[in-house]
Formats: structure tokens, sequence, C-alpha cells
């Protein structure tokens, strides 16, 4: 189960994360209260494990402005929660993740239309697209056409209930940041509980 502590802020955080297993850390590029420059990612990328995978999460970002932030912070790959087309995709050398809000089973329809590296099924929008820390209808993904070995769950995810998750949806990869949170700040004891839970039968 590939496990991944999204809206890292702190080269402290971060190695929290990779000290609990993580093997993925997320930086937030879009408007968020967990966002972060592209210099702060790279200062933390550069002190974490290179077999940490480092995503950068964006919102609509013009694509020219995607290409620079990804080569400052060092990105290996790109997760996308905005409303970015097929032909935006191909634009971008680096792997790429897929977002889409789950509402209904609708919603599913669209990912047949995207070639990317990882889809992540996610809650509709509130706030921000992304880390609100509400799960949308599990049973929603359980149609045979998504291909579960590219298959990422998100939103509202924490220790109590990833396992639940992992049982129903059957992803390759979860993806957690308010799950893990403490008053809004990363929690090394929800970052452990939530990485043992979610590896837990591998």
């Amino acid at each position: 189960m590939i496990v991944k502590i999204c809206g890292i802020q702190s080269a402290e955080a971060g190695q929290m994360a990779v000290d609990a297993g993580a093997d993925m850390i997320g930086f937030v590029f879009a408007d968020s209260r967990r966002k972060v420059s592209p210099e702060q990612a790279a200062d933390i990328g550069k002190k974490l494990p290179a077999q940490v995978k480092k995503v950068g999460v964006f919102v609509n970002e013009p694509i020219e402005s995607l290409l620079d932030i990804a080569e400052t912070a060092g990105l290996d790959y790109i997760q996308l929660h905005g409303d970015e087309t097929p032909d935006y995709i191909k634009s971008i050398s680096k792997p790429v993740i897929k977002a889409f809000s789950v509402a209904s089973e609708n919603d599913l329809k669209q990912l047949a239309d995207y070639a990317c590296e990882y889809y992540l099924l996610d809650s509709p929008a509130e706030a921000y697209r992304g880390g609100n820390g509400t799960a949308f209808d599990w049973s929603l993904a359980n149609s045979e056409t998504i291909p579960r070995e590219k298959l990422f769950l998100a939103g509202g995810l924490h220790s109590g209930n990833v396992q639940q998750a992992i049982e129903e949806v059957s992803p390759v990869g979860v993806d957690v940041s308010s799950g893990v949170e403490t008053d809004r700040k990363k929690d090394p004891i929800k970052i452990n509980q939530f990485i043992t839970a979610a590896k837990r039968g591998q």
C-alpha cells in the first residue's frame, strides 16, 4: 500500500512522515492554509531520502508556471485537483496523479479520458479542492471499470477508517492530510497510527 502524507510545510513534518514509513509526501502549491513556496518545498525535499517521492499539488495552474514550480521544487509527481484537460496533462513530462471529486457515479466516467499515472478519488470540493477532511461514499468507487492498480483514495481518511476504506475500495494507495493533524499541525503519533493501519496486512 502506497501512503502519501500531504500538506507538508516543514522539514520536521517531512521527516516525521519519512520516519513513519511514508512513500510519498505532498506539497500544496494551490490556495490552501497548507500552501508552500517552490523554494520551501525544494529546501524540505533536499533533506529527505530520495526514495520518498515528492508530489506537487496544483489547481488550474497555468502550464508554464506549473513546469517552473516543478523544476524549482524538484518534484517527482504532479497532482492535479482542478479542471485540467487531458491535453493539459500531455504537456507534463513527469508522472501525473489526476484527482476527481466524487459525488455520484457519473463523476467516475471522466477517468477514461485521462492518460495519467494514477487516479485519485476525493471528496467533493468545499472551501478548497481537497484537504477538507470529509469522506465520500466509498461504494461509488466499486465500478469494475476503475483500474485498481492506478487508484489512490483520499478524503476524510484517518487511522480509524483507513483499513475499512482499503477493504472496500482496494486502491493501490491512500492520501491523507487533515486526518494526521492536531490543531492544524502534522502530528507524529497520528502519522504513525495512520501508516501502520494503512499498511496492515500487506
